[in-house]
């Protein structure tokens, strides 16, 4: 298997060399921009990490695969930034900020379209298998952001609903990273089914994390500002949690969509709904829940062969995906 320092170097000399058409600039500028400003890279290198563990060394037959999905993400967060008036993305002004939104709709749909032109650079005896898999995920993508805006107007929402709709907007793509890696290195059906199982429950202890940090982290850690799911009026898995356990839903309702049009007035609001998560042991169950998901993770991959080694990778790669929230 190839180790973690030679992956996280592939994918960023993939990344730092990725190449756009040059013409007209105000297309596909967004799109190197949207490159430039980084992440975490999450999803080619655990499609990397995937493809590795059949094979001892990368080959080049892995890397367009690997940076469609990055470049599918960037995609997505290009369009949810626009639907989410999101004025900031790790720090940096977003497309549609920066430009308009105009920019931002059609240069998305142009990343969409590159995304779908290196993926169908997959080796041809697993080609129709990797369109199909990439396929079905963007679509389940799509659906898991319709639910989250739904969501937005819902009174109330399950826990058993919020874990589909981040299932899909979240952990599909996840998970379909360690599927991809597994596939292209010519994996077994159910070593490849046990990686996607694996990503998926990384990329639900993932989401449920973020949720966690976005109300409880670190901001300079965790790269933007604490209490935006509070002030957005967000359900996310803390406002679940919190209407399954509030013995007075409406108080904590008022709490939670309380007008803040002032600084001091939006502080205000974030430490009264910290306040009542802390009250309600939420921070503690979200923790839980991280590790619960973690845990099903390992279990997925347990008993499958993979040599001891990787199953050591694929749980640092799970520390260092969610550990920070732990």
């Amino acid at each position: 298997m190839v180790n973690e320092t030679l992956i996280a170097a592939q994918v960023k000399d993939l990344f730092d060399n990725i190449r756009f058409t040059a013409k007209p600039e105000g297309l596909y500028d967004p799109l190197r921009y949207m490159i430039e400003i980084g992440g975490k890279r999450l999803r080619p290198t655990l499609c990397l990490t995937a493809y590795s563990m059949f094979k001892n060394e990368l080959g080049p037959e892995v890397f367009e695969p690997a940076v469609a999905l990055e470049v599918f993400h960037s995609f997505t967060l290009l369009h949810d930034d626009i639907m989410d008036k999101s004025p900031l993305r790790r720090g940096k002004e977003t497309v549609w900020k920066k430009w308009n939104e105009d920019t931002a709709i059609l240069s998305g749909d142009v990343m969409l379209i590159d995304a779908y032109k290196r993926m169908a650079k997959a080796p041809a005896q697993i080609l129709d298998r990797a369109m199909d898999l990439f396929s079905t995920t963007a679509a389940e993508v799509c659906e898991g952001q319709q639910y989250d805006m739904e969501f937005e107007t819902m009174p109330e929402v399950s826990m058993a609903e919020y874990e589909k709709m981040i299932g899909l907007k979240t952990a599909v793509l996840i998970a379909c990273s360690a599927k991809m890696g597994a596939l292209v290195a010519g994996a077994t059906d159910a070593e490849c089914e046990a990686l996607y199982r694996y990503g998926y429950e990384i990329g639900m202890a993932f989401q449920v994390a973020d949720d966690y940090l976005d109300a409880f982290g670190d901001e300079k850690v965790f790269g933007k500002p604490i209490g935006g799911d509070i002030l957005n009026e967000k359900k996310s898995w803390l406002t679940v949690r919190a209407m399954q356990l509030a013995p007075d839903k409406k108080a904590f309702m008022e709490a939670f969509t309380a007008k803040a049009e002032t600084p001091e007035g939006r502080q205000a609001k974030i430490s009264r709904v910290k306040s009542i998560y802390n009250d309600l042991a939420v921070p503690e169950a979200a923790k839980a829940e991280i590790v619960r998901y973690s845990r099903r993770a390992m279990d997925a991959v347990s008993g499958i062969g993979l040599k001891p080694e990787c199953v050591e990778v694929l749980r640092n790669f799970a520390e260092k995906l969610v550990g920070r929230a732990k």
